[in-house]
């Protein structure tokens, strides 16, 4: 992934009248959304997993909003203007990785669930290998790359409030984690959820509207290719600008490293029927494919007016969306595609500090053989230190922000995808190969971005430090595990053994 990916620079000023109103009355119904959940939440359970009482709408709408953030709106037409349509192999995993994750996770995490009362992504890992160790260990690397996640979140949460309210950005940050804090500290993932699905509802709305406004202003997408084609012609390769490798690794770190995100799969335990998950790639393949229209329609479409000389060059690729919307759009749908922006942020903020507070309230104490006594009382607590820690991180030099976005997403692949996508549906998948791999992947991942982050080493135009970690802790996992293999069979409990056969 890109510097380029992560919203760390400053946005054109948003401050109209209705932009305003429209922003206010989305966090006043946020607001009602979490007084609501809070009166819901009286126990862990409650807090971490939505007592297990969800159904399949509110699943795919939280999962879909969770995954994209406010990339998807801002960061993803900046290098789709950037790159060309290579920066499609980016969002192209979304047709396979809602079937994949569905069939290799969701089912056996959720009866796993069921079965052991589990209600956090390292319980399943402690569980399937019978390891505290093990689920300690993917635990720490989960709160590590949650707060730097957060941290890129927060940041352009901030931006976001900056350019609406005019409030600066040391203000916008602090302000808009209080909102998000609110309601997490207060409801847990339950006002989570149900704000998700608000959320996603206003994603989606907001991407459809906005698509039909760029094929309206560049004359249909015939006329918007005719334009870019003769003037950019590298631009409408399969590959774009990106070139091959760079692309094809995209799809790849996208496509399986989508497999171990937290915040995202962490909602199996939160379905109320497990019987309706045959739905679930179908609702969710749905849900990402109405809500990435704006993604790829506002940069190809800016692209043609820059080439067609009726927009001046963008100085800044990130100002693609608020200047498209500002000029070419009805200023109530501008106010509302601000606020999904701020929506689809706010989504993922709010998962992170669940499962962070889950891994300092309960992973980690699981692991030392110390369990919490009230872990809603000290969920609350973790969450709000979390949330200090992302927001003082958020206000650290852009660069480093953007590092620990970076760091962040390829962490979650690297120590998740194997120990708990692979180990969940092999049998032969070892504790040892388990530690072993999670410790590869969070070692590679820190050492390579931070080489890459002070220009100590670069790898070759197209590797990724994401993908490297990944493909290598995948083959560390396979490797130490067949080196242990007499021992795979005593490390599966009957009941372990059970679901995976479902």
């Amino acid at each position: 992934m890109a510097l380029g990916m992560m919203q760390t620079g400053e946005l054109p000023r948003l401050a109209q009248p209705t932009i305003i109103a429209v922003a206010v009355v989305y966090f006043v119904i946020v607001g009602a959304i979490g007084w609501w959940a809070t009166r819901q939440t009286r126990t862990a359970n409650d807090f971490f997993v939505a007592g297990e009482g969800i159904g399949l709408a509110a699943l795919t709408l939280a999962a879909m909003s969770a995954t994209l953030s406010g990339f998807a709106f801002i960061g993803g037409p900046a290098l789709v203007y950037t790159a060309g349509l290579g920066a499609m192999f980016l969002i192209l995993p979304a047709s396979v990785t809602s079937s994949m994750t569905s069939w290799a996770l969701a089912k056996r995490m959720r009866l796993l669930g069921e079965v052991r009362g589990l209600i956090t992504v390292p319980d399943a890992i402690g569980a399937r290998y019978r390891s505290p160790a093990a689920q300690g260990l993917s635990a720490v690397a989960i709160l590590i790359a949650v707060i730097g996640y957060m941290a890129t979140n927060i940041l352009a949460l901030g931006l976001v409030i900056d350019a609406i309210f005019g409030t600066g950005l040391t203000w916008g940050v602090w302000i808009g984690m209080a909102i998000v804090l609110g309601y997490s500290v207060a409801g847990g993932i339950l006002a989570g959820v149900y704000t998700d699905m608000f959320q996603g509802s206003l994603m989606a709305v907001a991407s459809v509207l906005v698509f039909i406004y760029t094929l309206k202003v560049g004359g249909g997408m015939g006329a918007i290719s005719r334009t870019i084609l003769e003037n950019d012609a590298a631009f409408m390769g399969p590959f774009g600008k990106m070139g091959a490798v760079a692309a094809l690794s995209l799809f790849f770190v996208f496509g399986v490293g989508s497999m171990g995100q937290p915040h995202v799969i962490h909602k199996f335990y939160m379905l109320r029927d497990p019987r309706k998950l045959k739905w679930y790639p179908l609702l969710v393949t749905a849900a990402l494919l109405v809500t990435m229209l704006l993604y790829f329609g506002v940069g190809v479409a800016v692209k043609a007016l820059v080439a067609g000389g009726q927009m001046q060059p963008l100085a800044n690729p990130d100002d693609a969306t608020p200047f498209f919307l500002l000029r070419y759009t009805p200023v109530l749908l501008a106010g509302l595609v601000f606020s999904g922006v701020a929506a689809a942020i706010m989504s993922t903020v709010n998962s992170f500090m669940n499962i962070g507070a889950a891994a300092i309230t309960h992973d980690i104490p699981v692991a030392l053989g110390r369990r919490v006594e009230n872990e809603l009382r000290w969920g609350r607590i973790s969450t709000v230190v979390i949330s200090i820690a992302a927001g003082f991180l958020a206000l650290l030099p852009g660069a480093l922000v953007a590092f620990l976005g970076i760091f962040g997403w390829g962490l979650f692949a690297s120590t998740l995808v194997p120990a708990l996508a692979i180990g969940l549906n092999w049998e032969g998948a070892t504790r040892e190969g388990a530690i072993a791999s999670i410790s590869t992947g969070l070692v590679i991942t820190l050492f390579f971005e931070t080489l890459s982050y002070f220009n100590a080493y670069k790898f070759p135009t197209g590797v990724t430090v994401s993908g490297l970690s990944l493909v290598l802790s995948i083959l560390v996992f396979f490797v130490v595990s067949w080196m242990t293999r007499a021992r795979a069979a005593a490390q599966l409990d009957g009941d372990v053994k059970l679901v995976m056969s479902v």
